[in-house]
């Protein structure tokens, strides 16, 4: 059966990145329509007939799986695409649901195709993989929105949000302030934390500090600036960003 794709990534060099791999690698696959945001997402859905859905996991507004949830997709092969390791990646494709993390390599690109092919022609395959993505988005716990994959020198770790106080940049790596005193050291730079995790929840407060706002116990100017965690940590706020912090903290 033939692969008619929708595109759905709020980087235009990514959607059009992807685009030309499967022009290249996977010729067999028909690009009906590429979608910067949810919203144009369900408007090409709505008036495509697409069978299969390439879908960026975080995306500014609406993520991929809250359009997932707005949309019937039960007759959509679903690929997941990512820029970062953070999400756990080998348990969901164990689970039918494939995911590519960006750069995209052209053989798990192929794969992914392969699988998609098996899935809308056969319906035992497609029960599993819709059945695999109802538990990714009903499920609390859910690697996606509640942890982190931290790769580190002797492979991944998986840290839960509410369990990370601050994280600390040193040089390239980053380090991870945990609430029961540990701490977990990640070869990625601080930025791409700060790019990843959800900004309601966690605040670059410093060039080198992100700290998790469900942790913040108050604000001290008695040492300088400083943010007050639960467990006494004391966080310099920039002067940079002190003006958003105390807005931040004001409207809570």
């Amino acid at each position: 059966m033939e692969i008619r794709a929708l595109i759905v990534d709020d980087e235009s060099h990514a959607r059009e990145n992807l685009h030309l791999l499967l022009q290249e690698y996977c010729p067999e696959v028909q690009v009906l329509a590429l979608a910067g945001s949810a919203t144009e997402a369900r408007e090409a859905l709505a008036h495509g007939n697409i069978n299969c859905l390439f879908l960026d996991v975080k995306m500014p507004g609406e993520d991929g799986l809250s359009l997932l949830h707005s949309v019937d997709h039960n007759d959509l092969a679903v690929i997941f695409t990512t820029a970062h390791d953070e999400y756990a990646l080998q348990a969901f494709r164990e689970n039918a649901v494939d995911f590519l993390e960006k750069p995209i390599d052209p053989e798990l690109l192929r794969r992914a195709v392969g699988k998609a092919h098996r899935l809308v022609g056969d319906p035992a395959s497609a029960d599993a993989h819709h059945s695999a993505i109802r538990v990714l988005m009903n499920d609390p716990d859910s690697p996606l929105s509640t942890r982190l994959a931290v790769p580190g020198r002797d492979g991944l770790t998986l840290v839960k949000h509410d369990d990370i106080l601050f994280l600390e940049a040193n040089d390239s790596y980053t380090t991870l302030h945990l609430r029961d005193g540990k701490r977990t050291i990640s070869s990625k730079h601080i930025r791409v934390f700060e790019t990843n995790l959800d900004a309601k929840r966690f605040f670059r407060v410093h060039k080198s500090y992100i700290i998790n706002l469900e942790h913040l116990k108050g604000f001290s100017r008695t040492e300088g600036n400083m943010a007050v965690l639960v467990n006494g940590s004391l966080i310099p706020v920039s002067r940079r960003r002190l003006p958003d912090f105390l807005s931040l903290i004001q409207s809570f």
